[in-house]
């Protein structure tokens, strides 16, 4: 199992495919973890190597005292990059994922291809909720926000046709450390990019569930219309879209990154 070795703890992170073929990197949203994208890998490792990583306070990877900032985890990604010696990829992040992928195209440029920025926001929603969030997990631990976050992340229909993929996503959740989920809400609740992403002059994908509560189609809309020649894609889904319409997400990702 591979962990990168940071000053301050280790990185847990996957890579597959031939290591002739690009890099492609998968940044996975809060309270989930890189077992996220696994619809994706099988068909998408045929062409790119796949990188996935457990951001910062989830899943495998260290859990820090204090607020995680949107540069702080986006500079876990260039301190991984730099360790594979991979100089340029291409970038795909859902939710706290695309946070960190639009900071990359602002900040570091050179290291970044195509950028695909999936079920995300330049400002997620309002202080209110977040301090809402933040005070049922410090009090109640992630089994407070388990039931409530399944059915932001997912539609009722689908709710109930793939049982078995929502409950491995909630035990995903149960099992985030909630010092971590906190520390990257706070950060969330700090990231404002709405006016930084409009330096961005990388080829990107906005994709967007139409049932997006959290992330609705109008935050995708609003970073598509700031990047320039930004592409806009809106699919039939909740949140976790990779995961709710795994086929046509991949397709979808696959043809933007082949053009």
């Amino acid at each position: 199992m591979p962990f990168l070795d940071l000053k301050d703890g280790r990185l847990h992170y996957e890579l597959e495919g031939s290591k002739q073929s690009p890099v492609l990197v998968l940044s996975n949203s809060l309270a989930s973890a890189l077992s996220m994208w696994e619809p994706q890998v099988q068909p998408i490792a045929q062409r790119f190597q796949v990188l996935r990583y457990d951001q910062r306070g989830h899943g495998q990877s260290l859990v820090t005292p204090g607020s995680y900032s949107t540069a702080q985890l986006a500079g876990d990604v260039l301190s991984l990059l730099d360790a594979l010696k991979i100089e340029r990829a291409h970038f795909c992040g859902l939710s706290m994922g695309g946070a960190a992928g639009m900071w990359l195209a602002t900040h570091a440029p050179d290291r970044v291809n195509k950028l695909v920025l999936s079920n995300t926001a330049s400002k997620f929603g309002t202080p209110e909720i977040w301090a809402t969030r933040i005070e049922s997990v410090r009090t109640g631990g992630m089994k407070a926000v388990a039931d409530g976050t399944m059915e932001r992340w997912f539609t009722a229909g689908f709710r109930a046709a793939s049982p078995q993929v929502v409950a491995k996503i909630k035990q995903t959740l149960l099992a985030t450390s909630p010092a971590g989920f906190i520390a990257c809400s706070e950060g969330i609740r700090d990231n404002d990019q709405q006016q930084s992403i409009t330096r961005i002059r990388k080829p990107t994908l906005v994709i967007s569930g139409t049932h997006d509560a959290g992330t609705p189609p109008a935050a995708g809309q609003f970073i598509a219309k700031q990047i320039p020649g930004a592409r806009y894609v809106e699919l039939n889904a909740a949140h976790l879209s990779n995961l709710e319409v795994s086929a046509e997400y991949t397709k979808t990702v696959l043809d933007f990154l082949a053009e």
